[in-house]
């Protein structure tokens, strides 16, 4: 059985959006919403919800338990300093923290992501499932014969 670990990141995650499109609800206000506090405009992409979910999702099952504090760090970037010529470095920027926390608790209320208290978000067995079940999928349409061993 396939599990995370054996797909390319890039195709698990656009899988899992796909999945996750249907269940998950875009508030009114995420496409006005910035990606982090570094970013001047919000994301362009038409399903960024769907696809920022399913990468956090895969996130919690990597790392977790994590917390939103620690996630929005993982998504944050670079911000430019406000020195005119840019001879000082870039500045780090967080990620917005309003939309890693909504998405998480949408996981969580589809019962994908569960809280650990004080320790915070972790896999369910329904989300581990979840990823396994599209890793197996996304496996079966590559067309990449190494992999073949773990379908």
């Amino acid at each position: 059985m396939a599990t995370m670990y054996d797909v390319p990141v890039d195709a698990l995650i656009e899988a899992l959006a796909a999945d996750l499109d249907d269940e998950l609800d875009e508030p009114d206000w995420a496409p006005f919403a910035k990606g982090g506090v570094g970013n001047e405009l919000p994301p362009e992409q038409e399903d960024f919800w769907a696809t920022r979910a399913a990468s956090l999702l895969r996130k919690v099952a990597d790392t977790g338990p994590v917390g939103v504090e620690r996630l929005s760090t993982e998504y944050g970037g670079s911000k430019r300093g406000s020195n005119r010529y840019r001879v000082a470095p870039d500045k780090r920027a967080d990620g917005s923290k309003n939309v890693i926390r909504t998405i998480l608790q949408q996981l969580e209320d589809a019962g994908y992501v569960e809280t650990a208290e004080g320790q915070g978000r972790r896999i369910t067995a329904e989300g581990r499932s979840l990823l396994d079940d599209t890793a197996g999928e996304v496996l079966s349409d590559l067309d990449r014969p190494e992999l073949e061993r773990y379908a």
